[in-house]
């Protein structure tokens, strides 16, 4: 083994480190223009101009749209279990609903965009699940009951519906915190 590198041996180290950053510049912008457009916003050519990139960088790191989706999706959801998580954990779960009130609703838009669009393709659909999966932890963790008691996942979809109807429908969050006090009170034994 030589201790020495050899000068003309290329540095691959910086190269690598740079497609890294490139990869991420294009899939933050995939992020961006999904949350701005929707679904049908995100095409090879709109990340490029909007990364400042090469068109040829799009379909470089990402070989379909369909996986530039799927990755944009996964992030978006990573980002939001762990703003929940964090959330909930100082706060508790009627806190949710102050969330909701500071959340960036273009971005609560294309979240819940695509989890609907994942009902028509499994690729989005296995990420949907793990969103699901993480918010049900979330509420199992906050409750310290077992993510298998049902009233976890009653109490997820109830908080689930009120979130989708606020992103969507814009209702008034201090209903949201009426309606999830009165199911947490009804669904747990008082302690």
């Amino acid at each position: 083994m030589n201790p020495h590198p050899d000068p003309g041996t290329p540095h691959t180290a910086p190269a690598q480190a740079r497609g890294r950053r490139r990869r991420a510049t294009l899939l933050n912008a995939a992020v961006d223009l999904l949350t701005e457009g929707g679904f049908a916003a995100v095409t090879h050519r709109a990340v490029a101009q909007r990364a400042h990139l090469p068109l040829a960088a799009t379909t470089y790191y990402f070989t379909s749209r369909d996986q530039l989706l799927a990755e944009a999706f996964a992030q978006l959801v990573e980002t939001e279990l762990a703003t929940t998580r964090t959330w909930a954990t100082s706060h508790g779960l009627t806190g949710l609903t102050d969330q909701l009130a500071t959340a960036d609703r273009t971005r609560q838009l294309g979240l819940w965009e695509l989890y609907v669009h994942a009902g028509r393709d499994p690729v989005l659909q296995h990420i949907a699940r793990r969103w699901t999966d993480g918010c049900v932890r979330i509420v199992a963790d906050t409750l310290h009951l077992p993510e298998t008691d049902p009233r976890v996942r009653l109490l997820y979809t109830t908080i689930s519906t009120l979130w989708l109807e606020h992103v969507v429908e814009q209702r008034p969050l201090h209903d949201a915190r009426n309606l999830l006090t009165l199911a947490i009170r009804n669904t747990l034994p008082p302690t």
